[in-house]
């Protein structure tokens, strides 16, 4: 196993344990992360992300993870996330394929990809069904999430 694959291991680990504090040390200072819900987030805004994520998962969040696999300078891995969507209750089944690019053996660039469509349709139900697919609400939830995460930011770097 490559130091790489370890660091990838560690994460996942990390995160199926709810811990973000160990998850964000294997990120390197200058951290690029992104995905169909946030986009593009940066440095300290990955990992106040993953802590609000958690926190809002109440500990019910299962997270399982497959097929690490990394070189020198690039990984990636399969994960899942199983949670309940806090705005409509309902319960989401998130498959996804996460890319990594590392530097000074941490994760300098992290991006998690999965079908936004599928995603908004458990998360939304019929509106998800109906709109989802559509660039206007895909930027809608993009919107909402940033908007969500600086409210955080805002309230706990205070």
């Amino acid at each position: 196993m490559t130091p790489n694959e370890k660091t990838i291991i560690k994460f996942y680990t990390a995160f199926a344990n709810a811990d973000a504090s160990t998850m964000c040390e294997c990120y390197h200072s200058k951290i690029e992360f992104r995905d169909p819900v946030f986009g593009l987030l940066k440095e300290n805004d990955v990992c106040q992300m993953w802590k609000m994520l958690l926190e809002r998962s109440n500990g019910n969040l299962k997270v399982i993870f497959s097929d690490c696999k990394a070189n020198e300078f690039t990984g990636s891995a399969h994960w899942q996330a199983t949670y309940l969507f806090t705005k409509t209750n309902r319960t989401v089944i998130n498959k996804i394929i996460a890319q990594f690019q590392f530097k000074d053996g941490l994760i300098i660039k992290h991006t998690d990809d999965f079908d936004l469509y599928k995603w908004s349709k458990q998360a939304f139900g019929i509106t998800g069904f109906l709109l989802g697919w559509t660039g206007f609400f895909q930027g809608k939830i993009q919107n909402q999430a940033q908007e969500s995460l600086q409210k955080y930011i805002s309230k706990n770097t205070k």
